[in-house]
């Protein structure tokens, strides 16, 4: 059950009638066992950007429990793209061997194993949740300047980011590329850039953090750049038969600021996305403005995947307030996206895909360890 990188979509890319959320998904060279995407979560509990026995078992109880893809929370491609001193980080050879181990299991497991790429840019430098989640200083133990495209702080609080020149923008393009050859030595099959929630790439995009007069600001073409030139170099270290997705944040929820990042925008760019080797859009919204107004409820970014996907004829991931067995079955039935994202409630429970199955009717392989607990 392939889906051609070029033909229109229909629902969920192919028969509708065959669609839903414990069908297969083939993706260039890879096949996803089911429509449920374990989203990134951040844990903050790396030293100096070291995965260790903590990743493993909470990454490798999500792929235990019956979900196809099994992303990496935000690994950060340099140090200084990290959110907390805590976050996981891919910016050196050492890195590899242990993210190794725990891809081995998820792939063991059934499950492929994705990284999503990021770079905090503006919001890096802060101290991990129930620390406080306060900017760090950069003078401070622990603390750096951070960086973006214009000397623009997320608020008050937050440290004034140093505004990145052209040739400090291409450094940042290889550090992208050299963290694409580790996720390859690593046994990462899946890359997802982090282009949301206001770090760097959303950065580039919104004029709320974009305020540059050369080719990377401006008009909407120039803030495509640098996430063009990301996703370029990327592409070519990442295995052609492997996927490639961006998260976006669909808008800034700011619509009384007409100088923002709005839905219309990230259709386009899915569009231009797609033209350049991104398979899918896994679809996010917020995080670049305190002064954000979003509407929440079930479902409440789903409109949002399936705008892009039907504008584009891009591939989507829903996210967001996605709990219920039934909901997330819907929404690949009815062709509103192709995966369905889940965060917190993989958190609950990590097996939520066996139980799902059992809901909707679906005779999945439950572990040959957990059997005499299948009812």
């Amino acid at each position: 059950m392939s889906v051609s990188q070029t033909e229109p979509l229909t629902k969920a890319g192919t028969n509708p009638e065959e669609a839903h959320l414990f069908s297969p998904l083939t993706v260039r060279g890879i096949t996803f066992r089911n429509r449920i995407l374990v989203s990134p979560m951040c844990q903050y509990s790396s030293e100096d950007g070291f995965a260790d026995d903590w990743h493993v078992v909470h990454l490798g109880s999500r792929a235990v429990g019956g979900a196809a893809l099994v992303i990496t929370e935000a690994i950060a491609v340099e140090a200084r793209g990290r959110i907390s001193p805590q976050d996981l980080g891919i910016w050196k050879d050492e890195h590899i061997p242990v993210l190794a181990r725990i891809n081995a299991f998820i792939k063991s497991q059934g499950a492929v194993a994705g990284a999503q790429l990021a770079h905090a840019g503006r919001k890096a430098s802060t101290a991990r949740p129930w620390d406080g989640g306060k900017p760090i200083p950069p003078t401070a133990p622990n603390g750096w300047t951070p960086i973006g495209p214009s000397a623009v702080p997320f608020n008050p609080e937050f440290n004034t980011p140093h505004a990145l020149t052209k040739e400090e923008i291409a450094e940042v393009v290889a550090s992208f590329a050299a963290a694409t050859k580790r996720a390859v030595k690593a046994g990462f099959e899946v890359i997802e850039l982090h282009a949301a929630h206001g770090y760097l790439l959303h950065e580039f995009l919104s004029p709320i953090s974009n305020q540059r007069e050369d080719e990377y600001g401006g008009s909407l073409e120039n803030r495509f750049r640098f996430i063009v030139e990301v996703v370029g170099a990327v592409r070519q270290e990442w295995p052609a038969e492997f996927p490639l997705i961006v998260r976006v944040s669909a808008t800034d929820w700011l619509d009384n600021e007409p100088q923002s990042w709005k839905l219309a925008d990230t259709v386009a760019l899915a569009r231009v996305l797609r033209q350049h080797g991104v398979d899918m859009i896994d679809v996010s919204s917020g995080g670049n403005s305190p002064a954000q107004k979003i509407i929440l409820g079930p479902g409440y970014q789903v409109p949002f995947a399936e705008e892009i996907r039907r504008e584009s004829g891009i591939m989507t991931a829903a996210v967001g307030m996605i709990t219920e067995a039934e909901q997330a079955d819907t929404i690949v039935r009815s062709g509103q996206a192709d995966m369905v994202a889940l965060a917190r409630e993989l958190l609950r429970d990590p097996y939520w895909p066996l139980h799902a199955a059992k809901i909707l009717g679906h005779d999945i392989r439950w572990p040959d360890q957990y059997l005499r607990a299948k009812v």
